[in-house]
């Protein structure tokens, strides 16, 4: 339980120390006087968010120490597992915040995170507060609440255990189906390289080689060509040698009289013999030169097929050979994972068979549980002045999720012979904070959080309704730590332990003091909140004697 509480210069508290007993510890004080800055300072040794503004004005930081005692089992094995002290079964937690914004978080001096703090926090006191009421507006918290009043977790572990294994298979289930994917296309891009490039069975560097041997070819032909053609203007028709004789025949009659035609006739006659035997050589020489034009065609043909590999593949001849024998390597230690594939479907449909039956079970079990609740919170309602109020559970089955297959919305009817209806539609304020106080009744002795922090739950309520508050949370003080702030007498008068938060201006400042009250200062509190300031004796009269009323119920 919260022991005591350590404050420095927490807003307007300069300094207090506030005493606690493990029943109920009642706050009360004018509006105003710091009673939500008490609470600010709890929650922040809980690891709760918190701003410098709450530094006090000119100081350099602000100090809340909070003392638990009396560690259940529960703590104390988490306390062990982070590896904290707990001596004497009590730990120190104390939060530091700076005026420049920063903050420092201790457990048993030791330096702590706030993540830290809100963790172990959340095992040492639950705090409820007016916006907590928005959980009863929020159907998806109902099942929460539900499953916390059954008090047995044991079907709802062994689901998740099993819900868990569901998710874990079928996403690798999911995994391996997408890589079998992945390797069934990659399978058929290496075939593809395969097919391409095994059909051509290439040697190194051919691609070179038949360039060479192609070119030389082409060339061989061009040259036949061009020799041919040669013979032809020497020897064809119309060709050198024709035009030759015919320069003969025309001078040959001359030669006689001219010495000088006869040496240009004779001239001709050897350029004739000349040609003649120019075309003859080469006639001889094309005849010499090979041309395969199957072989040229067989070239061509490859060659286009090798450099339409080249493009597609963006490799050379020498890339194209690895990729192949890269491709054949792979394509041998691509493993398919269809067996491992077939096995986990197995496993998930028999881990859908029993997380199916499990969250059946848990329905049953839940069912039975709403129909408990529903007559404890009724029953605690009437006792909290709420008679004719009747609240039901709205179970039904939905798809299967982390907590089952249950959907659950508390419903209420207001009044005798109209229709459940879901609470956020019909509840007013105080109606809300004595459902969640009847709902916290319900399951004060179900949890093992030692202490409940109740603020301003009387918000709402007067008379008789304020009251029955008091009691039941007396009656829950008997099994947990209660801390209440109030407004109200009816509630003030069951504490077991009244502290007063008192506003007071000394010197230039405004402070606000914490104390523990004896009872006549329990009378005279009582009395101020009943009649105001300076309470008339008749006042204080009534004060002694709800004081001693409550005392006796």
């Amino acid at each position: 339980m919260l022991k005591e509480i350590y404050i420095q210069n927490l807003a307007v508290i300069r300094e207090a120390v506030i005493p606690l007993n493990g029943s109920l510890n009642i706050f009360t004080g004018e509006t105003g006087a710091g009673k939500s800055i008490l609470i600010n300072g709890i929650n922040a040794v809980l690891g709760q968010r918190c701003t410098k503004d709450i530094v006090r004005t000119g100081c350099d930081k602000a100090v809340i120490t909070a003392l638990f005692t009396d560690l259940s089992p529960e703590i104390s094995a988490k306390l062990d597992e982070l590896g904290i002290s707990h001596e004497n079964s009590e730990i120190t937690v104390t939060r530091e915040i700076s005026a420049d914004g920063g903050s420092v978080s201790r457990v048993n001096h030791r330096t702590a995170s706030a993540s830290l703090l809100r963790e172990i926090g959340s095992m040492l006191i639950n705090i409820h507060g007016q916006h907590d009421n928005q959980v009863l507006l929020d159907s998806e918290k109902h099942l929460h609440i539900l499953d916390e009043f059954g008090g047995d977790n044991s079907l709802l572990e062994a689901y998740r255990e099993t819900f868990r294994e569901l998710q874990q298979t079928a996403r690798k289930l999911g995994d391996l189906k997408r890589q079998e994917q992945s390797r069934i296309e990659r399978s058929r891009y290496l075939n593809e390289i395969i097919d391409d490039i095994g059909e051509l069975e290439l040697a190194e560097n051919e691609d070179e080689l038949l360039e060479h041997e192609y070119e030389t070819a082409k060339n061989s032909e061009k040259t036949i060509i061009a020799l041919k053609s040669a013979v032809q203007a020497i020897i064809g028709d119309d060709g050198a040698n024709d035009i030759i004789i015919s320069a003969e025949r025309d001078i040959a009659g001359f030669t006689d009289g001219i010495p000088v035609l006869n040496g240009l006739y004779e001239r001709l006659s050897a350029a004739e013999i000349e040609l003649a035997d120019i075309a003859s050589e080469l006639e001889a020489l094309s005849e010499k030169i090979e041309l395969d034009s199957q072989r040229l065609e067989y070239l061509g043909e490859r060659l286009g097929n090798i450099n339409k590999l080249k493009r597609k593949y963006a490799q050379d001849c020498s890339g194209l050979i690895k990729l192949y024998d890269d491709a054949c390597t792979e394509i041998m230690q691509l493993d398919s994972s269809l067996g491992e594939i077939e096995k986990l479907s197995v496993r998930k449909e028999e881990l859908l068979r029993t997380v199916t039956e499990q969250a059946k079970a848990l329905y049953d079990y839940r069912e039975k549980t709403a129909e408990k609740f529903a007559e404890r919170v009724t029953s605690e309602l009437e006792f909290l002045n709420m008679s004719g109020v009747v609240i039901r559970v709205r179970h039904e089955k939905g798809k299967l999720t982390a907590n089952g297959m249950d959907s659950v919305e508390f419903l209420i009817s207001a009044n005798k012979g109209e229709e459940p209806k879901p609470i956020s539609k019909i509840a007013s304020g105080g109606e809300l904070s004595r459902i969640m106080l009847a709902l916290k009744s319900v399951i004060a002795d179900k949890d093992s959080i030692p202490t409940m922090i109740f603020d301003e739950i009387d918000t709402g309520v007067s008379g008789k309704a304020a009251q029955k508050i008091g009691i039941k949370l007396r009656e829950i003080g008997k099994v947990r730590q209660v801390i209440c702030v109030t407004h109200l007498s009816q509630i003030a008068v069951m504490a077991d332990n009244h502290l007063m938060i008192e506003k007071k201006i000394i010197g230039e400042r405004t402070e606000t003091n914490v104390t523990q009250l004896d009872i006549d200062g329990r009378i005279s509190e009582i009395a101020r909140i009943m009649g105001g300031e300076n309470p008339s004796q008749l006042m204080i009269d009534n004060a002694r004697a709800e004081i001693e009323r409550a005392s006796k119920i």
